[in-house]
């Protein structure tokens, strides 16, 4: 099945090199690019792509408020942020907006495309190096409270949910805890079905909002 990808940055060279880049990769196709936000969101709703790479920072309507926009029109929509190290807040609220992920413009090509054909599968993307970033945002903001769901959920489930908010992929959880991957995906999938969130990016936003995990003192 194509995999069908709208671009939308408001470099005309970004986009140029998106389009190459993934044009020339089996299954991929880019359907539409776009300049700035208000198109973006426009075309969303035309298209409806696969995975749609949205650049922060553009005229008219910036990427935030796009995908706040697109995901209030279609829940499964699937964003993936385009973004450099030094948009953390961006990157932050972008993820509260329903982004299921991010990449940074300058990663090598085959992790940009690694990533669109894992959020096209129904992932979340949460690299590592920016996660890690991203989560000191939340060390700094008020405590939410915890949400309802972290009560119902089993021993082995808050082991998972603990993992995934440092950023662990399926695989990496399985190896940690001498468990097969699709045990973790079974116990993933329960994990979100009691916590009401639809994705691993949904999972940490939450779980650093109310400071489930984070360390004492």
């Amino acid at each position: 099945m194509t995999i069908s990808v709208l671009v939308a940055d408001d470099q005309q060279m970004v986009r140029a090199g998106f389009r190459m880049l993934l044009g020339g990769e089996p299954g991929i196709e880019v359907v539409a690019e776009e300049s700035n936000g208000a198109e973006a969101v426009h075309q969303a709703a035309r298209f409806a792509p696969t995975v749609i790479l949205m650049d922060i920072r553009m005229p008219e309507l910036d990427g935030l408020e796009a995908t706040r926009r697109i995901v209030a029109a279609d829940p499964a929509a699937r964003v993936l942020i385009l973004t450099t190290f030094d948009l953390d807040e961006y990157v932050y609220e972008a993820l509260r907006a329903g982004a299921s992920g991010f990449v940074l413009k300058d990663d090598p090509p085959e992790q940009l495309i690694a990533a669109v054909r894992t959020v096209a599968a129904g992932d979340a993307l949460l690299s590592p190096a920016v996660t890690k970033r991203v989560i000191r945002q939340f060390a700094r903001r008020p405590r939410a409270a915890a949400p309802k769901g972290v009560d119902e959920l089993t021993a082995r489930e808050g082991d998972i949910f603990r993992l995934i908010a440092e950023g662990l992929s399926n695989a990496e959880i399985a190896g940690r805890l001498f468990i097969s991957e699709t045990t973790v995906k079974t116990h993933v999938t329960h994990l979100f079905q009691k916590l009401d969130v639809r994705d691993r990016v949904q999972a940490v936003v939450l779980a650093h909002q109310a400071g489930l995990f984070d360390e004492p003192g």
